[in-house]
C-alpha cells in the first residue's frame, strides 16, 4: 500500500500564490502539481509498464480531491500491475463513451444507428449506388428500401441479419403480389450487403442465399401487333386519328423512328436536321447507366422519306418551341407519357394488344421476319446495349450505312401495309 505523504486537503487549501514550492508528493508516484492550468492545481500520477517511464493526469484540484485523486491512483496502479497502460485504458474509455454519447444522439434525432442495416444502406446508397444510375433509378430504390425494408430490419445490425429474416421481408412484398418488386428488393438488399462485407460491417451476404426462394417473376412482353394485316389496320387507324393534330403525329411517326416512348416525346427541335434526314438523340436521354449517359455517343435515327414529311408538317405546328411534342397545356414541358397510350385506347387497342413501347417490338420482329434484316441491324437501331465496353465501342459507329436503307425499307413496307398491298420479304441480306 502506498504511504501517503499529503496530510489532507487542509494542507492544500492553506498553500497561497508565491509558493516556493512545484509540487507536493503523497508517495508511490502521486503528486499534486502547483499552480498550473490557471493557478489550479494538477494531480499527476508516474508509473512505468515495458520498461517505459510514463505520466498521466488524474484532474485538477478542488474539482478533485486527495481522496478521489488517490481512489484513481490506486485502480491506475491496479491496471499497471495487471499488465495494462492506464494511458491506453483512459483512451479506450473515452472513445466507448463517445460511441454511447453519439448513439444517444442519433436514438434522439430518430437517425439509424452506425452498423445498421438502414445505416450501411444509405451510405451505400450516397456513395455506390447514387455514382452508377440515374436519379430516377436511384430514388426508386431508395424508396423501395425505405417503404418495405427499413420498417422491418432497419434498426437491426447489418451482420445480425440472417437468410430467413430477410426471406421474411421479401414475403411481406410477395404477399400482396409484388413479385418484381420483391425480387428488386433482393437484389437491392444483395447490394448493401455486400457493401457490409466490404466495409466490415457484417461478414457475409445472406440474400445470396435466397436465390430459389422467392416466386419467379412472370416476363411480359410489351404488347405488340406483328401480323402483316394488323398492323395495316393500325396504320390506317392512325392515319384517321381524329384527335389533336399534335398527337396524331406522335402516333405516325412513333413507327417510324423506333425511339422508346420516354424519348419519343422528350425529343427537341435541336436534335434534328430535316436536310440531312437525321434525328441526334444525345446519349443523356438514352436507356443507359449513369456514365454511359455521361460519356456515351449519341444515339443516331435515320429519318425516312415519310418521317421528314411528318415531321415537316409537325414545324408548322411546334417548331417555334423547344419540345416537338410539347404538352396541350404548356410548351415548357413536353408531352405526357400516357399521350400515345391513350391515343391507342382511343382507337380500340387495348393494353394486350398495343402499345406505345409495342412499336418498337413490332419492328423488331417484321423487320426480322418479313424483311430479313439482319439482326444486328435492327438491335443498333433499337440502341439496345451489347454485353461489354469494347463491343459497345465498337459499335459506335457500325451499321450506320444499313440502318438508313433498312430505316427507308421499314417507312416503305409501312406505307404498302396501310395500302392493303401483298408484300414479299426482301432479301436484303446483302444491303
Amino acid at each position: 500500500m502506498a504511504r501517503h505523504l499529503i496530510p489532507s486537503d487542509t494542507a492544500i487549501r492553506s498553500i497561497k500564490p508565491g509558493d516556493p514550492r512545484k509540487r507536493l508528493s503523497d508517495g508511490a508516484g502521486l503528486y499534486l502539481l502547483l499552480f498550473v492550468k490557471g493557478g489550479s492545481h494538477g494531480w499527476r500520477l508516474d508509473f512505468s509498464i515495458d520498461g517505459r517511464r510514463k505520466t498521466i493526469s488524474l484532474g485538477t484540484y478542488p474539482d478533485t480531491g486527495l481522496a478521489m485523486a488517490r481512489k484513481k491512483a490506486g485502480e491506475a496502479r491496479a491496471l499497471v500491475a495487471a499488465g495494462a497502460d492506464p494511458s491506453t485504458a483512459r483512451k479506450a474509455d473515452k472513445a466507448a463513451a463517445t460511441v454511447v454519447r453519439e448513439r444517444a444522439r442519433l436514438e434522439a434525432a430518430g437517425e439509424p444507428l452506425p452498423g445498421t442495416f438502414q445505416a450501411v444502406a444509405l451510405e451505400w446508397l450516397s456513395t455506390v449506388h447514387a455514382v452508377k444510375v440515374s436519379q430516377g433509378h436511384h430514388d426508386r430504390t431508395r424508396i423501395r428500401l425505405e417503404q418495405d425494408a427499413f420498417p422491418w430490419i432497419g434498426r437491426r445490425p447489418l451482420a445480425d441479419i440472417d437468410a430467413p429474416e430477410l426471406l421474411a421481408v421479401l414475403r411481406r412484398v410477395e404477399g400482396r403480389g409484388a413479385i418484381e418488386t420483391a425480387h428488386r428488393l433482393k437484389d437491392a438488399c444483395g447490394q448493401v450487403f455486400r457493401y457490409g462485407v466490404a466495409t466490415g460491417a457484417c461478414a457475409r451476404n445472406p440474400a445470396a442465399d435466397l436465390r430459389d426462394a422467392l416466386r419467379p417473376v412472370q416476363t411480359r412482353h410489351h404488347a405488340a401487333l406483328t401480323d402483316p394485316a394488323a398492323v395495316g389496320q393500325l396504320m390506317r387507324a392512325a392515319v384517321d386519328y381524329a384527335g389533336q393534330p399534335v398527337t396524331r403525329l406522335a402516333l405516325l411517326l412513333s413507327p417510324l423512328l423506333l425511339l422508346r416512348p420516354g424519348e419519343l416525346r422528350h425529343m427537341q427541335w435541336a436534335w434534328i436536321d430535316l436536310e440531312a434526314g437525321t434525328l441526334t438523340v444525345p446519349g443523356e436521354v438514352m436507356k443507359r447507366t449513369k456514365a454511359d449517359k455521361a460519356d456515351g455517343p449519341p444515339h443516331l435515327v435515320p429519318l425516312a422519306r415519310q418521317a421528314v414529311a411528318l415531321l415537316t408538317e409537325l414545324q408548322t405546328l411546334t417548331g417555334a418551341g423547344r419540345y416537338v411534342f410539347p404538352a396541350l397545356t404548356s410548351g415548357e414541358r413536353c408531352m405526357s407519357e400516357n399521350t400515345v397510350r391513350s391515343a391507342l385506347r382511343r382507337l380500340g387497342y387495348g393494353n394486350d394488344e398495343m402499345t406505345a413501347h409495342g412499336f418498337r417490338a413490332m419492328a423488331r420482329t417484321m423487320l426480322a421476319e418479313r424483311l430479313d434484316v439482319p439482326a444486328e441491324v435492327v438491335e443498333a437501331q433499337l440502341a439496345h446495349a451489347v454485353p461489354d465496353a469494347l463491343g459497345r465501342a465498337y459499335n459506335r459507329t457500325q451499321y450506320v450505312e444499313q440502318r438508313v436503307q433498312m430505316m427507308q425499307a421499314w417507312a416503305d413496307y409501312l406505307d404498302r401495309l396501310r395500302q392493303g398491298a401483298d408484300v414479299v420479304p426482301l432479301p436484303s441480306r446483302a444491303a
